[in-house]
């Protein structure tokens, strides 16, 4: 990616902006809670294929995307099968893109649903090795997400015309975002991406409250949680079930 990748003077305001609505302290909390999720999917995810209908409905409850969907999802899918899926996302040999693309197909059934699923399983998973790629984070449907408001115009998060190249895509751009984060400050929250995971959270949640304002009475903006429950929540650690 040449030339500036990310739009510091955005990403300064964002910070101002969740730093009048939450302390650091607060930040700091929920990136340990995204740890302790990151425990629990290491924990279960050790050998997908040996998890019961159970275990699985736990994985599905834990990301906020699926968290309503786990039976729907299971149903739609089965238990043996997503197993496999799972297995084959996070162990096989071979090229990320084709393994995200294969995760994709066996979830067709389950259309939207599923979309969040595999960069979370990965990235929780596999901390050190794979990022976070949610609907919030990114989506190439409406062109928007925290990942878009904070990088500059020109950079490209599509990538191809596959899921598993524009996860390729939001991983350079993500790792930019982290690199610049921590030397400014702005991602220190958690180690690792899990300080860029609660950065991006909160940027969502600042860019949903500022929409809202706009287009909401103001008996609808009252319903809206405040921020760090709303970043919890995004996140997938509101009430962490384990």
């Amino acid at each position: 990616m040449p030339g500036p990748v990310v739009d510091t003077p955005s990403a300064q305001e964002f910070v101002r902006e969740i730093s009048g609505r939450m302390p650091m302290a607060e930040l700091q909390v929920i990136a340990a809670d995204v740890e302790r999720k990151s425990e629990l999917m290491r924990e279960l995810l050790s050998e997908p294929a040996a998890l019961d209908r159970a275990g699985l409905r736990l994985v599905l409850r834990n990301v906020f995307g699926t968290r309503r969907q786990a039976d729907s999802i299971l149903d739609a899918v089965t238990p043996n099968r997503l197993a496999a899926a799972i297995d084959d996302l996070l162990y096989s040999e071979g090229g990320l893109a084709r393994r995200f693309e294969r995760f994709d197909a066996v979830l067709a059934p389950c259309t939207d649903r599923g979309f969040d699923l595999p960069g979370e399983l990965l990235h929780f998973t596999f901390p050190d090795r794979y990022w976070l790629w949610t609907r919030w984070v990114w989506d190439p449907a409406v062109e928007t997400g925290a990942l878009r408001l904070v990088v500059t115009d020109d950079v490209d998060l599509q990538g191809a015309s596959s899921r598993g190249e524009t996860y390729l895509s939001v991983g350079q751009a993500m790792a930019f975002v982290d690199e610049t984060g921590k030397a400014a400050g702005f991602t220190t929250a958690g180690p690792g991406l899990f300080g860029t995971d609660v950065f991006l959270a909160a940027v969502y949640g600042i860019y949903l409250y500022t929409v809202l304002r706009m287009r909401m009475t103001q008996e609808f903006n009252r319903v809206v949680p405040p921020l760090p429950d709303l970043v919890r929540r995004l996140l997938g650690v509101y009430r962490l079930e384990v």
